[in-house]
């Protein structure tokens, strides 16, 4: 008697703990993405990628785009270049760091920053910023293009330039744009640096509200924000040209779909 009043109470003890304890969330099944909107002075963005399955985040994937476009950051750190290691004396590349980031949120199902994940000594506060709006968004299935780096160019030069577009594909989302322009001239710059180093003189000469590689960069925003590759009729904050940037990356994309 005493035995079955003992599994009884332990029993009831049991199930009162689950009662009074915090319920874990539960969200709709599907994949979920989020991104950061600007790149940092470091040149990277960073994004991640969720699946939920019954009810739980069963994947994540954190990865990062460089503002030149280019292959994604775990690419890049995979392929030793993005040495931690070497130059900075970190204990693991970014790629092993971050995917133990990963297992501690996958383990733990907490959307709540931790004080500190072992063996993980670079900042995760992108990740877990990304993962709670990802979540908050809701599901959005992966993007319309396979993942990879695309790029496009003008076949001639006109005005002394030749336009060229570097996309990265990430989950499916553009989420890096490089517009820029090689020069005619043996020996000249880009137009990006030319302009960055005041020798495109659009400001002072033209009375352009912004340089060229200022406006290029709000062209490449509203871009990777809308997803959208239709040419829109105007851009706020850029008056350069549309028409080279969108044709290229619908000519840069023309393969790319899933």
């Amino acid at each position: 008697m005493k035995k079955q009043i003992l599994a009884f109470a332990l029993v009831l003890l049991a199930v009162l703990s689950a009662c009074s304890g915090e319920k874990a969330p539960s969200y709709k099944d599907g994949v979920y993405f989020a991104q950061q909107e600007t790149f940092a002075e470091s040149g990277w963005k960073y994004m991640v990628t969720l699946e939920v399955k019954n009810g739980s985040v069963a994947s994540a994937s954190w990865n990062g785009a460089n503002v030149d476009a280019g292959m994604d950051k775990i690419s890049v750190s995979k392929a030793g270049r993005y040495p931690m290691v070497e130059k900075g004396g970190a204990k693991a590349d970014w790629h092993v760091q971050s995917k133990l980031v990963e297992d501690h949120f996958l383990k733990t199902q907490s959307t709540a920053m931790p004080d500190a994940i072992s063996g993980a000594s670079i900042h995760y506060n992108e990740f877990y910023e990304l993962v709670n709006k990802a979540l908050a968004a809701g599901p959005s299935g992966y993007g319309p293009y396979k993942d990879g780096t695309y790029h496009a160019e003008q076949p001639e030069f006109g005005h002394g330039y030749k336009y060229f577009v570097d996309l990265t594909v990430v989950s499916g989302y553009v989420v890096a744009a490089n517009w820029d322009a090689y020069a005619e001239a043996e020996g000249a710059k880009n137009k990006q640096a030319a302009s960055k180093d005041g020798e495109y003189g659009m400001v002072e000469k033209g009375g352009a509200q912004a340089p060229w590689w200022e406006q290029a960069r709000v062209v490449e925003d509203y871009f990777i924000n809308t997803q959208d590759p239709s040419q829109p009729d105007a851009i706020s904050g850029a008056t350069i040209g549309l028409e080279e940037f969108y044709s290229l990356v619908n000519e840069a994309l023309k393969n790319a779909k899933r």
